[in-house]
């Protein structure tokens, strides 16, 4: 595992859980569930209006935002550059760490853009058939691979 770089190419299989997992989370599409805008009008929310409207939207796309800010955190190094960075000094980290989040909001729209609807069914199908006991394996074949080559940290 790379000590200062970015981990989403060892931890593939998590990245793409975790990308997965973040769509789902944030209740965007395909996993809008609770939304469901083909059906009644515009979904749960034509019960609201004006503020109470506009506050459940900053709040949505808000969570976008730290979810991409985490994406970055965890996956992508964070504030650090994407190749070697004495070769663009001048360029501070938070430059770097807003064009990973935008990177985020853009993965957001083009998966609402190319992806049809989930049902629930398929949606926990997805989620306790497929990804907990890959994430689970996945965990445990790293963990395996730290000892038995004597890596751990600590």
């Amino acid at each position: 595992m790379p000590k200062n770089g970015w981990y989403c190419l060892p931890l593939l299989p998590m990245f793409i859980i975790f990308c997965v997992s973040m769509l789902a989370e944030t209740n965007r599409h395909p996993f809008d569930l609770p939304e469901a805008e083909a059906e009644l009008v515009s979904g749960y929310n034509v019960e609201y209006s004006s503020m109470t409207f506009a506050l459940f939207f900053l709040g949505e796309y808000a969570n976008m935002l730290l979810m991409s800010a985490l994406m970055s955190i965890l996956f992508l190094g964070g504030w650090l550059p994407p190749f070697n960075e004495n070769l663009l000094p001048q360029i501070p980290g938070s430059f770097w760490f807003s064009l990973k989040i935008v990177l985020g909001v853009i993965y957001f729209i083009v998966t609402r853009a190319t992806l049809p609807r989930y049902r629930y069914d398929q949606l926990m199908d997805l989620g306790w058939k497929c990804f907990l006991p890959l994430s689970f394996s996945y965990t445990f074949f790293n963990f395996s691979l730290l000892m038995s080559f004597n890596c751990l940290p600590g």
